[in-house]
């Protein structure tokens, strides 16, 4: 009788010991499983407005600045009437020249004027005299001839003697400079008693006005973005010097000649210039003041969206080889990239193939497909098509529907760890921005 209870004991003992190790082996499965998941951070598809921008920087000027140079000979300053910050008006006073040799040429031109004037009253009487005596045939034709050419030489001296007088007359007048706008003086480059160097072609500026009611944002934009800026584009300005405060503008000009920097080197340049036209110029505001332009160039309400962060780039079909075929159209012989795709990674509860509309794969692999364990997902390769872009988001124009739920994060997963039917444990759900 004892030994048949001790071997019903033993049975028991080793009915238990078989129980705890089935036990052990499937907590270590789980455990192992859940050690070898990639933890990753999810966010569901849902609809948001994608508003995509063009960003530059740029220094604020005016519209309009004219530079005041003299336009006679050099001559001395004498008297410089306003001072920075002054407002003026057109026609204002700005700054006097030394006018004595300028008002000895006009002296001068004035009695050549007179002296013209003389001249020609006396051929004048000349001429009716001759004429006279010609009808009573008391001169010849000669004579007559030779009057008349005098009279014509006399009348043509007196006009370019007047024309002299009113060439030195302008330049005497354009001693005293005045203001060809109404504006603020944003510059002065002379003092009284210094040399104002004039000219036609290499004149000094001496003085700088400038409309500081009508500003613009002078940016560089890249070739590849300056394609898709328009005329009237609308822009948000932030300003260097005005701390949280967002000003708005209109696109006014955009460049149709490149300025190439580090032309013919590795470091070359593209960009084209663009202005864009302050709407609300806040006082205070100085021209060459920093500013950063974000240009609004597309905008999509109520479309399907994903974060930039989720978007990866695989070889397509990369997947196959993953569950044991090497399709012909993934490498060519050399086992080069024949061809990228961009995709996403998509959370499913179990392995799968890649979901490629009408052009899927079919399951010509005969391989069972495993259901995610407890606490854990996989992850799918679902090619994507994208549209425009926000800081943040991408429109997403094919490939995923609302509801789906994908991986955004963390960068190194989506870019290097994660592939098809991956097993990933979930971290957390960031919340869409429209919820």
């Amino acid at each position: 009788m004892p030994d048949k209870n001790r071997s019903k004991k033993r049975k028991w003992i080793i009915i238990a010991i078989a129980i705890v190790f089935v036990i052990a082996t499937i907590i270590l499965s789980l455990n192992q499983d859940d050690k070898d998941a990639v933890s990753v951070e999810t966010e569901v598809v849902k609809y948001n407005t994608v508003i995509q921008k063009v960003n530059a920087s740029g220094t604020i000027q005016p519209e309009t600045e004219v530079k005041i140079s003299s336009s006679t000979s050099s001559a001395w300053i004498e008297s410089i009437t306003v001072k920075e910050g002054d407002y003026v008006n057109k026609g204002q006073l700005l700054i006097s020249l030394d006018r004595k040799q300028l008002l000895s040429n006009y002296n001068a031109a004035m009695s050549s004027v007179r002296s013209a004037k003389a001249r020609l009253k006396q051929e004048v009487a000349s001429k009716k005299r001759i004429e006279t005596m010609y009808d009573q045939n008391l001169a010849s034709d000669q004579e007559l001839e030779a009057i008349q050419a005098s009279y014509e030489i006399a009348n043509s001296q007196l006009e370019q003697a007047r024309a002299n007088l009113e060439s030195r007359k302008d330049e005497l007048d354009r001693a005293k400079i005045t203001s060809p706008q109404n504006g603020i003086v944003t510059q002065i480059n002379k003092e009284i008693g210094e040399m104002a160097l004039g000219g036609m072609f290499q004149a000094e500026v001496l003085m700088v006005i400038a409309d500081l009611s009508k500003m613009e944002v002078i940016i560089d934009v890249n070739e590849n973005d300056v394609v898709s800026i328009l005329k009237g584009d609308t822009a948000e300005i932030e300003i260097d010097a005005f701390l949280d405060t967002l000003f708005y503008g209109v696109v006014n000009e955009v460049a149709l000649v490149p300025q190439v920097t580090g032309m013919g080197s590795q470091q070359q340049v593209t960009n084209f210039q663009v202005k864009v036209r302050m709407i609300n110029v806040p006082d205070n505001i100085r021209p060459g003041m920093s500013a950063t332009v974000d240009i609004v160039t597309d905008k999509k309400e109520n479309v399907l969206t994903i974060p930039i962060q989720s978007l990866t780039a695989r070889k397509k079909g990369i997947e196959l080889i993953e569950i044991g075929d090497k399709p012909k159209d993934v490498f060519d012989k050399k086992g080069a990239k024949a061809e990228m795709e961009e995709l996403v990674f998509i959370i499913q509860d179990s392995e799968g193939l890649v979901d490629r509309g009408e052009s899927s794969p079919k399951n010509k692999f005969e391989k069972p497909f495993k259901k995610a364990k407890k606490g854990t997902k996989y992850v799918h390769v679902r090619p994507v098509i994208v549209g425009i872009s926000s800081e943040t988001d991408y429109e997403v124009l094919n490939g995923l529907k609302l509801g789906d739920k994908i991986v955004t994060g963390s960068y190194k997963s989506i870019s290097r760890e994660l592939k098809h039917n991956a097993l990933v444990k979930l971290k957390s759900e960031k919340k869409n921005k429209s919820d």
